[in-house]
């Protein structure tokens, strides 16, 4: 079985693990009043784990390609070290430290930080561009998510604050 397909299996079994908890456990807690609501806080996660569960299952049971002629993997496991390595553990590096720095180091800091240097690890040269659309986009996000929809995001790091 091809690379794709194992992980799909692994996308498929969280996926059901995901829906199991959305349309078993997650609305037995709600409030006499929510219960009546057309749209429960469970309704975006069930919708995303039944179009996961589809996609997943399409593509472990290949419906997705053509039933042609049958052709090599796009991704050869055997030759692993052919593929950016470096900048895939980077990028996860990054996303972890960026987990981990978002309270302590403000929304605004991290994002953009995140952002930027997730660019140069791609190859992104050009600074003079990438920090001023980081910086835009970081704040459009920030708000997007503190002044419309009135969620709590600490702007700056907790000792300015």
């Amino acid at each position: 079985m091809a690379l794709d397909r194992w992980i799909a299996l692994i996308i498929l079994g969280i996926a059901l693990a995901y829906g199991y908890a959305a349309f078993f456990t997650m609305d037995q807690l709600l409030p006499p009043f929510m219960q009546r609501n057309p749209i429960w806080p469970s309704t975006f996660p069930k919708v995303l784990a039944v179009l996961s569960i589809i996609t997943a299952a399409v593509i472990v049971l290949g419906l997705e390609k053509p039933s042609g002629e049958v052709k090599t993997p796009d991704i050869d496991y055997r030759r692993l070290g052919d593929y950016n390595i470096g900048q895939a553990a980077l990028l996860l590096g990054l996303m972890v430290a960026y987990a981990l720095l978002l309270r302590p180091a403000g929304f605004l800091l991290s994002t953009s930080g995140f952002l930027i240097v997730g660019a140069m690890i791609l190859g992104e040269r050009k600074l003079w561009i990438l920090i001023p659309v980081a910086a835009f986009a970081t704040g459009v996000v920030w708000y997007l998510v503190e002044g419309v929809l009135g969620i709590f995001l600490r702007p700056l790091p907790f000792f300015l604050g």
